[in-house]
């Protein structure tokens, strides 16, 4: 037959949109023409797919041959298409079989010889393909991340030769071997059971482990941020499948090796404060993932947060609230998820030691004011926990051990179970779900308005002192929000009481 259609998967964000390659074969002037907005790399293929079927011992027809790629809207770009391209053209030039291409979708570059070599995005493409009911035919380099979709929904192939011949039911493909999750564990993620001492810090590292909850960390330098942010992944729950799969689709979009091994564990993001808006938020002229979106159902760690750029930091502003972020183009846009938990931390001064009682601050008050003005009111605004680590003596870190990593997970687990009950995590409550699950009575309604009034607090502040207020309530077992409860939220959201006064007067 002169016409051929097989199918193929773009890659638009995280998304694998299905693209109908076309093949047509007329007379006229040899030559092979590719429209359906092609960018320079796919327009590329018609060479690197014209020596791969010579050199397989096929016939390149010297005919007029037309590939069209549809949608003709959606911009195509990279190599991702040579495999559906040659196939197309053997099988619209009759040398495989009319209905050979039925039930597949092919995805893999060639290269001169015929051999397939890998390219990003495969993950989300085989969890598309099997969608519609096909089965994803890819480069063997890509085995990894195809076996996480399930290892019956996609074939491997090292060169065009293997791939025709499975097409003829003389040779099947692979599949890519399963994966055996048995051996994940949290015992490879650093263990809580190093932080010594800092025991109001890790009590708030629990707090935000069992709700989802933000959390800032302040103190001089040495006293723990670092370590104590680095154990969170440790506390909380495995990912569910759904999870996974999402996480691992933002790495393959990026092309990052997935670690069959590591594959469920929550991923831990601590970019270095040069990072560009870009780099965070995910950009490019192809728009591409970043930080926020690899940190997708995981942790983002700031370290040293006002040394970022304070435009980077308040583009952190509307993910934190709605969990993806849009990179918009002038030609196109992509969505990318980015529900992760954020944690930084900061020196008190550019010094870092102002209120620190062994070392002397060199620091001016209108230098203080200046550095800690370059994190805005409202980015602080939406974390959840602020907590001040002080320095402690040699002494007290040598005679302080706290509970390890399995412990506290324990409970956080327990917490989480809590909540899963009542519909999701406590740091995505809704309005009308927080008033659901925190019913107070007439003490709390009072406690709750004196804080409010005595520190100015937000709308925004004072539900999220409810919302963590409900986290210590599930870590407690407790069904109802009571005045500890709020108290201990409201400490950890309006300062020490030392400082701020007593929020319970």
């Amino acid at each position: 037959m002169s016409l051929a259609i097989v199918f193929s998967r773009a890659q638009v964000g995280v998304d694998a949109p299905l693209v109908t390659v076309e093949v047509h074969l007329s007379n006229g002037l040899p030559g092979l023409s590719i429209v359906g907005l092609p960018e320079t790399a796919v327009r590329e293929s018609r060479e690197r797919v014209r020596s791969a079927l010579l050199h397989g011992g096929f016939e390149f027809p010297l005919k007029r041959i037309t590939v069209n790629l549809a949608p003709a809207d959606l911009p195509k770009q990279g190599g991702r298409y040579d495999l559906a391209i040659a196939i197309g053209i053997l099988a619209a030039s009759g040398q495989l079989p009319e209905d050979a291409t039925a039930g597949h979708e092919f995805v893999a570059e060639l290269a001169l010889g015929g051999e397939l070599r890998p390219v990003p995005g495969v993950l989300p493409a085989v969890l598309a393909s099997r969608d519609a009911g096909r089965r994803l035919i890819c480069a063997g380099a890509n085995a990894a991340e195809a076996a996480l979709a399930g290892c019956r929904h996609s074939l491997l192939a090292t060169h065009l030769l293997g791939v025709c011949a499975h097409l003829r039911k003389l040779e099947p493909l692979p599949h890519p071997d399963a994966i055996d999750n048995a051996g994940e564990a949290a015992g490879a993620l650093p263990d809580l059971a190093d932080v010594r001492g800092q025991a109001r810090a890790r009590r708030a590292l629990e707090i935000a482990a069992a709700g989802a909850h933000n959390l800032l960390l302040v103190g001089p330098p040495g006293t723990g941020k670092t370590l104590l942010a680095s154990r969170l992944p440790g506390l909380l729950p495995p990912m569910s499948d759904a999870e996974a799969l999402e996480s691992a689709s933002v790495q393959s979009v990026c092309g990052r090796p997935i670690d069959p091994a590591r594959w469920r564990q929550r991923p831990f993001r601590a970019p270095h404060h040069n990072a560009s808006a870009a780099a965070l938020v995910g950009g490019g002229p192809q728009p591409r993932p970043g930080e926020i979106s690899l940190a997708h159902n995981g942790v983002l760690f700031l370290d040293e947060l006002p040394e970022f750029q304070r435009h980077a930091l308040d583009m952190l502003r509307e993910p934190m609230e709605t969990g993806q972020v849009t990179v918009s183009r002038a030609a196109r846009q992509a969505d990318f998820p980015a529900r992760f938990q954020f944690v930084a931390a900061m020196n008190p001064c550019p010094c870092g030691y102002h209120g620190d009682p062994e070392h002397d601050c060199r620091c001016s008050l209108l230098q203080v004011q200046r550095y800690r003005a370059r994190v805005s009111g409202p980015l602080l605004d939406r974390i959840d926990l602020h907590v001040e680590m002080p320095r402690l003596r040699w002494r007290e870190l040598q005679d302080s051990r706290g509970e390890d990593s399995a412990t506290v997970r324990a409970r956080v687990v327990e917490a989480r179970a809590r909540q899963q009950a009542r519909g999701r995590v406590n740091a995505q409550l809704a309005l009308d779900e927080l008033d659901d699950a925190c019913q107070m009575g007439q003490p709390e309604q009072a406690l709750l308005d004196r804080m409010a009034s005595r520190f100015r607090l937000s709308p925004r502040a004072i539900h999220r002192i409810l919302r963590v207020a409900r986290s210590i309530a599930d870590l407690a077992g407790d069904a109802r929000v009571n005045c500890r409860h709020l108290q201990e939220a409201g400490a950890y959201r309006c300062g020490d009481t030392h400082e701020r006064g007593d929020i319970s007067s």
